[in-house]
């Protein structure tokens, strides 16, 4: 009856974990990007593109919008799309580099689109002012080229009629930073005042989830302070959004892996904010403070342009070349960021050295452990002397069972008097928890590990493992849901967990023993909706901790024996 009641509870405790966490993952620790395969006939195949949603009566075709205005083509190694002469605003682009699916012809991540066209996301310049006649959104710009390269940059002219000219000159760096200089001449006979802006333009939410370990949205780095408590929802509620007076910085909307931030001159005060609209509608905007310009004269406002992906050391790069404050907090390292940092680089490190992500998971995994031995022969060196007095334990636990003070005081005194201490064994665990959690942060995260692949039926890392034996590992036409689709990486994983823990000294409580029992094959399902390089790494520490546990044993003979028979 005692064993059946222990069973019960540890399945009833279990359980509450697995629900708890399935509550809970999506809020807190989202876990891997959307399947990008399915496993058919046995087979590998990427799945399909997604389609765009049914369009709006109102909204029209992207390549119909394009069409209808003259552009300037923009051509770079990794950008390609075009400036809308109508209104001077980039709102085509696609990153060459980066596709959407693994599939051979998966067409180019887009990142802009054009207002009319089915998610609208650009970004333009401008002035504002009084008493003075201001190119709008429907100005027809002059172009002094028709194609904006790295080397070649492209001017943009208008005249009022009045006397003043207005002039915006773009360049573009190999990569995915726009320079945009804006200036006004004014060969009027008075003195005008105008007010630079520039603004970043987008409809609806971002596909990415804005969890409490990834923000999306809006976000920028405000007097040297990032800022990742906006997000569209706060902009819903509230239209009228944020504002900011800030030196330096910068601000736009990041989603998991791309990014648009407008970036001012670094050494100027300028104000800034966030502000909402109908249907979806979100702009995130920078002025500078208005300038009188004298008749004669002309004055001149840069602004950078950031518009690609998140690449970790193109963003280091462009903080420390350009001076920008704070650009590498565009990705939400989080509290572990000192930590997190590093681990990415030793990891891409790696990579670049063999590679394959998947290897440099492994490798990475064997430095950690590696790093972590002496660790873990202090952690076997006291388990060993636990076990040897575990049996004086359990007579305290007996002779005390009902007097809870005075037992911890006997359990105390038999610690110091063994000198063994029951929490050195947890050292190891509560080292491994920072490590674990700043490898999941990299690597769901960095784009470096986006559609990686590793070995056989792995094809990316950033997504869970689609080999399933629900569906006889794809011979049957059927794809299960993802919380019970187990692949064979987290099935791996239980197992080895579950040998792991029939390696260590048996637990005393029959509950605990329960418990452990089960814990292996929880985890399973948890971790099956996980990126595949996760599992990976705990795999194949898994693996490396059974060995060494092997090895330990060997030296330690004292954890395998039968504990001594508790005094009389």
């Amino acid at each position: 009856m005692e064993n059946q009641r222990n069973l019960i509870l540890a399945i009833v405790l279990s359980a509450l974990v697995l629900l708890g966490w399935t509550l809970l993952s999506d809020r807190f620790l989202p876990t891997a990007n959307p399947p990008s395969t399915k496993v058919v006939d046995g087979k590998v195949v990427p799945l399909p593109q997604p389609e765009a949603l049914p369009a709006a009566p109102t909204i029209r075709d992207r390549a119909v919008v394009i069409a209808d205005t003259p552009r300037v083509r923009i051509e770079t190694p990794r950008l390609a799309g075009s400036i809308n002469l109508k209104g001077a605003r980039i709102d085509d682009l696609v990153l060459s580099t980066y596709k959407e699916t693994i599939a051979k012809d998966s067409k180019p991540v887009r990142l802009l689109s054009p207002g009319g066209a089915p998610d609208a996301y650009f970004t333009g310049f401008g002035w504002t002012g009084d008493g003075v006649t201001l190119p709008g959104p429907d100005t027809v710009w002059q172009a002094s080229g028709d194609v904006l390269a790295p080397g070649k940059p492209v001017t943009l002219n208008w005249a009022n009629g009045r006397g003043q000219r207005f002039q915006i000159l773009l360049e573009v760096d190999p990569s995915y930073m726009f320079t945009v200089r804006q200036t006004v001449g004014n060969g009027g006979t008075g003195a005008i005042a105008v007010k630079p802006y520039a603004l970043v333009s987008r409809v609806g939410h971002s596909k990415d989830p804005d969890s409490w370990t990834m923000h999306t949205g809006p976000i920028g780095t405000f007097n040297g302070s990032a800022n990742y408590g906006i997000n569209f929802k706060d902009l819903d509620e509230d239209p009228a959004g944020e504002r900011f007076s800030t030196t330096g910085g910068w601000l736009g909307f990041g989603d998991k892996y791309w990014l648009t931030a407008l970036i001012p001159d670094q050494r100027s005060t300028v104000d800034a904010g966030f502000r909402g609209g109908e249907s979806q509608r979100y702009q995130a905007d920078i002025a500078s403070a208005a300038t009188i310009i004298p008749a004669g004269k002309a004055v001149t406002t840069t602004t950078r342009f950031f518009a690609g992906a998140k690449e970790v050391a193109l963003l280091d790069g462009y903080e420390k070349s350009l001076g920008i404050s704070q650009l590498d907090k565009a990705i939400d390292w989080g509290w572990f960021y000192w930590f997190e940092k590093p681990i990415f680089y030793l990891l891409d490190w790696l990579f670049r050295m063999v590679g394959n992500f998947g290897v440099a998971i492994i490798l990475l995994t064997c430095i950690v452990r590696g790093l972590m031995f002496p660790i873990a022969q202090k952690q076997f060196a006291s388990m060993a002397a636990m076990r040897v007095v575990q049996p004086k334990m359990k007579a305290l636990q007996e002779k005390y069972k009902d007097d809870k003070q005075r037992l911890q005081q006997e359990m105390l005194k038999l610690y110091q008097e063994e000198k063994v201490n029951p929490l050195a064994g947890c050292l190891p665990i509560l080292l491994q928890i920072p490590i674990f959690y700043a490898l999941y942060k990299v690597l769901m995260l960095t784009i470096e590990m986006r559609h990686q692949p590793f070995a056989l039926w792995i094809k990316d890392l950033s997504a869970p493992d689609p080999l399933t034996p629900l569906n006889l590992f794809g011979l049957i036409d059927w794809a299960p849901p993802q919380f019970i689709a187990i692949g064979v990486l987290p099935i791996l994983l239980g197992v080895t967990m579950y040998y792991q823990f029939k390696l260590n000294p048996q637990q005393m409580d029959p509950v605990q023993q329960q418990v452990f029992s089960i814990m292996p094959w929880i985890f399973m399902f948890i971790m099956a909706g996980y990126a595949t390089g996760l599992v990976l790494y705990w795999c194949a520490s898994n693996i490396l901790t059974i060995a060494q546990q092997k090895w330990l044993y060997s030296r330690h003979p004292a954890l395998k024996a039968a504990a001594p028979a508790a005094p009389k």
